[in-house]
């Protein structure tokens, strides 16, 4: 029987190739038959869970901060161009993943992002040369370590809508705004292993710019507003059960009225973080409570990604200005919330229109 290393037995060659690093398995998987195998295998991710190997990685829609001719050196101009950067919050790592396939002037304006088992989904967003919308999606394998086109959103060409994923196979999508810049209330879920969309049943509101959250066993859409409104952001949530295939009813009175939605986001144990006002809140009964001040050179333009119970904020101190990075969690025995800062190579610097965090 041919082994996966000569002279190893299998078992202990298994445990060599979990530890390789996930941004190296598409040149493992190159190496021959029985290791293309064994990488795609569900059983060796489990091993990698299993082992403790598994590490969270944070994918961001990041602009490239360009130095101003003939201007201080941390003075930046941002440029519409934008691709997918990678953050690894245990090593500190940032990386880039490789430019997709059919789009010169990089990701799509304002497009969103989600992590489905061990691939990064690209949605929609605005052409970055004609500014019209797009229903592309686009797929990164990180076994692969390539792009693919993966079916496009059905309906409507919507802009600024919720999207989330439960982490495995599916990402959600509802609301935005349609090409007449009416608010949206129709939902549909993108099956990524099928490359298929399901049409959902609609939501009770329209709601254009809401966020989406994958939350205990359900999506949840927050806030948005109808066409009427026009930008006065409402109060209330729903959430789409995934057990009982229905959306559960309209919660009042979750956000304060006029609160955009962007930066809310939920940990992996059903809390819910968001920026309110130069700090962090955290969503306690129908209340949110403060638990812990912005730091002051990540204020401007905040964006929030959570993973496991931790979660990253990267803003900055004023516009046009290089972005820092930190990291929120508990302190220990109960003792509130600390910051920790990343260290931010400058050219990782860039503003953050979307992300997401996966396990890998």
């Amino acid at each position: 029987m041919e082994l996966l290393i000569p002279g190893l037995p299998d078992e202990i060659a298994r445990e060599c190739l979990v530890r390789v690093p996930y941004h190296c398995w598409g040149a493992v998987r190159s190496v021959c038959k029985l290791w293309r195998d064994e990488v795609e295998s569900p059983d060796f991710h489990g091993l990698r869970r299993a082992s403790g190997l598994a590490c969270p990685v944070v994918a961001l829609s990041q602009s490239e901060p360009v130095p101003v001719s003939g201007g201080p050196a941390s003075k930046y101009a941002f440029t519409p161009s934008y691709r997918v950067a990678l953050f690894e919050p245990d090593p500190g790592a940032w990386r880039t993943l490789p430019p997709v396939p059919g789009l010169p002037h990089g990701l799509p304006l304002f497009c969103q992002l989600a992590g489905a088992g061990r691939e990064l989904v690209v949605v929609g967003g605005w052409n970055p040369e004609t500014w019209v919308a797009s229903d592309e999606v686009h797929v990164y394998d990180f076994i692969a370590g390539a792009w693919r086109r993966g079916a496009r959103m059905p309906g409507p060409r919507r802009s600024f809508f919720a999207c989330a994923s439960d982490g495995r196979r599916t990402v959600f999508v509802a609301g935005g705004h349609d090409e007449d810049k009416n608010a949206m209330r129709s939902a549909m879920a993108y099956d990524v292993a099928r490359d298929e969309w399901t049409l959902l049943p609609d939501m009770a509101r329209d709601r254009d710019e809401c966020k989406g959250m994958f939350r205990r066993g359900a999506f949840h859409v927050v806030g948005g507003y109808s066409t009427e409104m026009q930008g006065r952001f409402g109060k209330s949530s729903e959430a789409f059960d995934l057990a009982a295939w229905r959306w559960g009813p309209v919660e009042e009175d979750i956000l304060e009225a006029g609160a955009c939605p962007r930066t809310c986001v939920a940990c992996t144990d059903g809390r819910v973080y968001r920026c309110r006002v130069g700090s962090v809140v955290v969503m306690e009964g129908k209340g949110w409570q403060p638990v812990a001040e912005l730091p002051k050179d990540a204020r401007v333009t905040p964006h929030m990604v959570a993973w496991r119970g931790k979660v990253l904020a990267m803003g900055s101190a004023s516009h046009g200005v290089p972005h820092a990075a930190y990291i929120l969690e508990e302190a220990a025995e109960g003792k509130g919330h600390r910051w920790e800062r990343a260290v931010v190579p400058k050219e990782y610097s860039g503003q953050v229109q979307a992300g997401c965090s996966l396990e890998i």
